[in-house]
């Protein structure tokens, strides 16, 4: 008899709990979710879109290549987190951006948003989300006014002028100006917000494609419905009495943001608890940001606003042991 078979209940070294899903094959599966967000938006924008994509991952990859070479560590370039990085970084970005800003956002992501902390797993932050931050303040200009009008229709060429978003619209001038914005091309802008017809981000105008992605995710349970419902629910009860509680839940990039961002595994709460705590915070600061702040968007520094909070509500919401009477816990 082998010492298996008389030692059914063998002793090893942790981790004893494995799952089929890698770290990699999670990445891919995002990036492949992202595909048809992506694909919407380079149809909708024209090429330069497409140059702004391609340049962020290319920025995102030639970073992430670099630090491990300098920090002495393996490759990681085929796990897909770099290429998911630069990917939702540009999906945040305005269209006629240069792509060039776009590489330099994507490099500095993954420079001092994800390396600088210990790399994969250990960044407090959303990296995209950083990056994003970090164009902000150095690209004002690009970041505030490279917004052009999308196609209104399949044979339309696209339209290169500039204009505003629909959330600026409101800002500025109300929500009618806004609706009006919102319709470009159709006969309702409730169309034009869901379809994606309408001027924003490259990757966030179209709901309906954004949740044909999240539907893979949820399908193949890399994400839950927790974060992404209680995102909504903050900006709903936040937005309710603004005027445009519609505008604000289908416009910007809440969508965009509470599927694919604020559910990151590292930078999230692992409780139950703590995902919906953690989801209302960022839905009800993107509200604020919108209606009180002095920019039209918010879900970017909510979510990285909640993100310091995560060891916080991993702590208060931790699993507890319950202890019998009598018994040693």
């Amino acid at each position: 008899m082998s010492a298996a078979e008389s030692h059914p209940y063998v002793i090893s070294p942790g981790p004893h709990v494995r799952v089929e899903e890698t770290t990699s094959r999670i990445m891919w599966w995002v990036n492949g979710s992202l595909a048809p967000a992506t694909l919407w938006g380079v149809f909708v924008f024209g090429p330069n879109a497409l140059a702004v994509v391609l340049a962020a991952i290319a920025g995102a990859l030639a970073a992430e290549w670099f630090a491990a070479r300098a920090l002495k560590r393996r490759a990681t370039l085929l796990d897909g987190s770099a290429f998911c990085t630069g990917l939702l970084l540009a999906l945040t970005l305005p269209p006629a951006a240069p792509p060039w800003t776009a590489a330099v956002g994507a490099a500095f992501a993954i420079l001092f948003g994800k390396m600088i902390f210990g790399g994969l797993g250990f960044n407090l932050f959303n990296p995209a989300l950083i990056g994003r931050a970090f164009m902000l303040a150095t690209f004002p200009v690009v970041m505030t006014s490279g917004w052009i009008a999308p196609r209104p229709w399949f044979a339309a060429p696209v339209d290169a002028i500039t204009t505003a978003t629909p959330l600026a619209a409101m800002r500025e001038h109300g929500v009618a100006a806004a609706m009006q914005l919102a319709a470009t091309g159709h006969a309702s802008p409730w169309a034009g917000l869901a379809l994606g017809f309408r001027p924003g981000s490259i990757g966030e105008v179209s709901v309906v494609a954004i949740a044909l992605g999240a539907a893979a995710l949820l399908f193949r349970r890399i994400i839950t419905f927790t974060i992404p419902l209680s995102v909504f629910a903050g900006t709903a009860a936040v937005t309710a009495f603004s005027g445009a509680p519609g505008l604000h839940l289908l416009g910007g990039g809440l969508w965009l943001g509470a599927f694919f961002m604020a559910t990151d595994y590292v930078t999230s709460p692992v409780t139950r608890n703590g995902k919906i705590v953690f989801g209302l915070l960022i839905g009800a600061l993107t509200g604020v940001i919108r209606l009180y702040g002095g920019y039209p968007e918010g879900i970017c520094y909510a979510i990285l606003i909640a993100n310091t909070l995560v060891p916080a509500l991993n702590m208060w919401f931790r699993p507890r042991r319950t202890m019998l009477v009598g018994t040693p816990s």
